[in-house]
């Protein structure tokens, strides 16, 4: 378990690498490049969406030919496209090359989630997930704080070089340590009949619905942190980006503390049970931060204590929807675990396009939207999953 989770959390680990680096990075990018607000935007937006759509061909291909050619292809597209990023002269070619990134940064998080499931049955493979995650929460406290020392020190283009050294190292550790998983070759997976016929009987699954959609909606309040917090702490309350990115970093340590909660209450409680309680944890975040909204000038620890309380609801959230969502697809976990990724980034683009027209200077409209998706996922945690969330015999 304990190597599988160490490498889960490198794989999956590459999100927050690719998302929090910039965190810090996003006002002087904006000032550099003398882009407007909606434009910057654009790199996390274009990334998360080319996130999402290459999901929907990574996971047949990794269901077809394994894990690891799709692994180690990924992740030399990935350090190609982050060269382009750091290299850039315009805010369009950064965006480009955050679509790149986006698109191969998928093929490693689509075979995370798939060999948790060649692996593990469900509710062990949410303990290992959970340990994994863990072990992506110290990956995510650390990629603001280097982040803001980069961009204090050598400019936004530094952290963007940094993401494309993780790529190199990873992918280096993959080729060299880490087998096969697949056991399950399916030759028809690339097939368009037997694949529209498998997407539909995953998407008709009432047990996959249900997991998909707390992950789209818990996942769905991070990243409006993720996309408005540099802009929120650095252009509304006016801290420097090395301070920006150690506040930004304790948002990871409330999670990896939801992560390690969630350890303990899934073999007491099961998968829908550990959510169940999480649920109590974001409707505590969902009304702090609906009151953030109405407060006329938030200090900082205003701002990020309703973030801790989400975060750590999330930490409890993800391990088990994650797989809960591959849980019942045995011999497509690719597949599962594409579709669950795509809607969560489908909902993430449509919240940074939101966002980047929405931020106007004050954090009014960072907090309402984050309270948004707070009570989404308490509905969903109460609702489909109270009802759905056992359902994870292979279908």
């Amino acid at each position: 378990h304990g190597f599988a989770a160490f490498v889960l959390a490198g794989l999956m680990g590459l999100q927050p690498v690719t998302t929090d680096l910039m965190l810090p990075a996003l006002p002087a990018l904006a000032a550099d490049l003398q882009a407007p607000m909606a434009s910057v935007q654009l790199t996390m937006s274009a990334l998360i969406l080319a996130f999402g759509l290459a999901q929907l061909v990574w996971g047949p291909v990794a269901d077809r030919y394994g894990r690891r050619p799709v692994l180690l292809a990924g992740l030399a597209l990935y350090v190609l496209a982050s060269a382009g990023a750091a290299m850039a002269t315009s805010v369009a070619a950064v965006v480009v090359g955050r679509a790149l990134q986006g698109a191969a940064m998928s093929a490693a998080v689509v075979c995370a989630r798939a060999m948790v499931r060649d692996l593990y049955e469900p509710h062990e493979g949410a303990m290992v997930m959970a340990r994994a995650l863990t072990g992506l929460g110290a990956v995510a406290i650390a990629s603001p704080l280097l982040a803001g020392v980069l961009v204090a020190g050598f400019g936004w283009r530094a952290a963007v070089a940094a993401m494309g050294v993780v790529g190199a190292v990873m992918g280096t550790f993959i080729a060299l340590r880490v087998p096969e998983t697949s056991r399950h070759r399916r030759p028809e997976a690339t097939h368009i009949g037997p694949l529209l016929r498998q997407m539909g009987a995953t998407l008709a699954h009432p047990g996959f619905r249900a997991w998909s959609a707390l992950v789209m909606a818990s996942y769905g309040g991070l990243f409006i942190f993720l996309a408005g917090s540099g802009f929120v702490l650095i252009g509304v309350l006016k801290l420097s980006p090395a301070v920006a990115g150690m506040v930004m970093s304790t948002c990871s340590m409330a999670y990896i503390a939801g992560t390690l909660l969630c350890r303990r209450w899934i073999p007491r409680f099961g998968l829908a049970g550990a959510v169940r309680r999480g649920g109590w944890i974001t409707l505590a975040a969902c009304v702090s931060l609906l009151a953030l909204a109405v407060q006329p000038q938030p200090g900082v620890l205003a701002v990020m204590a309703p973030v801790w309380l989400y975060a750590l609801g999330h930490g409890v959230h993800m391990p088990c929807g994650q797989a809960g969502a591959v849980g019942p697809f045995p011999k497509s976990a690719g597949l599962a675990s594409a579709l669950a990724g795509f809607v969560t980034a489908a909902t993430a683009f449509g919240i940074g396009l939101w966002l980047g027209r929405s931020l106007d200077g004050t954090v009014r409209p960072f907090a309402l939207a984050m309270g948004t998706a707070a009570g989404a996922t308490v509905l969903v945690a109460w609702t489909l999953v109270r009802r759905h969330g056992d359902q994870l015999k292979p279908a």
